[in-house]
């Protein structure tokens, strides 16, 4: 969901807020690397997989970058610090303050400066972080003269064209990233690749020995700078979750423990537009809305659950009905698909006006079957019980309850 906040001058900051199912157990807050945006395979990755271990995350552009206003070409790495520390604000007020800080290349820089600042945060983790802000003026070392004689130049970075103003030299040099890791008793995760061409490993060395214990180190292997290989970005994303596990406090108490056996409780989360917790007393999964109707696409769409029902309702009883008849059925595969028909075109149908539901149904079989039992079995997955409710006259009744 898209979560936009004020930095420190008031411009609007871009981010956006991904929740988990159910209550989350903690939150984090992402710092993209240097002129990067959050929604590279990185931060959109390692977000997933903490949502899946239910963490939620706000990742955000920092000022003049991505969807965020203000001019890049006014920012500096001190100004990329107070962008954190809005966001910290801003997501404590509206939701809770984050116990988490993940942070990628100079964002990881950016953490360590930050988290003395920021209270409540348990955890941190670095991913390829440079030691000193200072590193990232080699990307454009062949400027530096022009910077230091003109107060400003263009330069190109990763394709794109930045104005490096000599404040922002002046900043990074003058800033000290490791100043407070060793008092701020945090456990940290740092880690980086040992062939990282952008920021070699011997700064995840100089973070490491700076920190006192709880610290961990994890090499990311051949990964480039960015993670832009998915698999790495994965396996960071892996990593990160479970590590952060054992120092986040998770409420004993589960978010269904208010469902008694047999119901299904629907509720909307506050602050989003259709976003829905669905609970059992035993499990919880969440229905929203796409894009294509301004929803925050973190579940599947109220007519997708509805497929999804009724698929697995069919394939489970043909499952069923194959244990019990010894028939050697070994995968079952059923692809839904709904949409609206005029009536006049069901030549079956009851209805003679108006628009009707059609759900098309593709069933896939697994095994070696004969032809009569591929017969039966598509027949009795018309008996499911989903597939009979309907397709029978229901009575439903609504209550209010104060």
């Amino acid at each position: 969901m898209k979560f936009d906040f004020p930095n420190a001058k008031g411009d609007i900051l871009s981010g956006r807020l991904e929740l988990p199912s159910g209550t989350p157990k903690g939150y984090a807050l992402f710092a993209h690397c240097f002129t990067c945006s959050k929604d590279i395979i990185a931060p959109t990755q390692i977000t997933k997989s903490l949502n899946e271990q239910g963490i939620a995350v706000l990742r955000f552009d920092f000022t003049g970058l991505g969807n965020s206003q203000g001019d890049f070409a006014n920012t500096n790495f001190s100004s990329n610090v107070e962008d954190l520390v809005a966001a910290y604000n801003a997501i404590s007020v509206e939701y809770s303050a984050p116990t988490l800080l993940i942070g990628h290349s100079l964002g990881g820089a950016a953490v360590l400066k930050a988290a003395t600042e920021l209270s409540s945060v348990k955890a941190i983790v670095t991913i390829g972080a440079p030691s000193s802000a200072s590193h990232v003026s080699h990307l454009f070392e062949d400027s530096l003269a022009e910077i230091e004689s003109k107060g400003e130049a263009n330069v190109r970075l990763a394709g794109r064209s930045f104005t490096i103003k000599k404040q922002f030299i002046d900043d990074i040099t003058e800033t000290n990233v490791l100043e407070g890791v060793r008092r701020f008793k945090k456990a940290l995760l740092v880690m980086h690749a040992p062939l990282d061409s952008t920021v070699g490993v011997e700064h995840a060395g100089k973070i490491f020995a700076e920190a006192l214990h709880p610290k961990s180190f994890v090499s990311l292997d051949s990964a480039d700078h960015l993670l832009m290989n998915r698999k790495d970005a994965k396996y960071t994303a892996g990593v990160i979750a479970s590590w952060v596990d054992r120092y986040l406090d998770v409420p004993e108490s589960g978010v269904t423990d208010s469902v008694k056996q047999g119901q299904v409780v629907v509720r909307s989360r506050k602050n989003t537009r259709y976003t829905h917790d669905i609970l059992t007393q035993q499990h919880h999964i969440v229905a929203d809305e796409p894009p294509s109707v301004s929803g925050d696409d973190l579940g599947m769409s109220p007519y997708e659950l509805l497929m999804a029902s009724l698929g697995a309702c069919s394939s489970m009883t043909m499952k069923m009905y194959a244990e019990r008849k010894s028939i050697p059925l070994e995968e079952v595969e059923v692809k839904l698909e709904h949409s609206k028909i005029h009536a006049e075109d069901c030549v079956s149908c009851e209805t003679t006006k108006g628009k009707l539901d059609k759900i098309v149904k593709s069933i896939k079989l697994q095994g070696d079957l004969s032809s009569d039992q591929i017969s039966r079995l598509l027949e009795i997955a018309e008996r499911c019980p989903v597939n009979r409710t309907l397709k029978s006259e229901v009575y439903m009744e609504t209550i209010r309850v104060p």
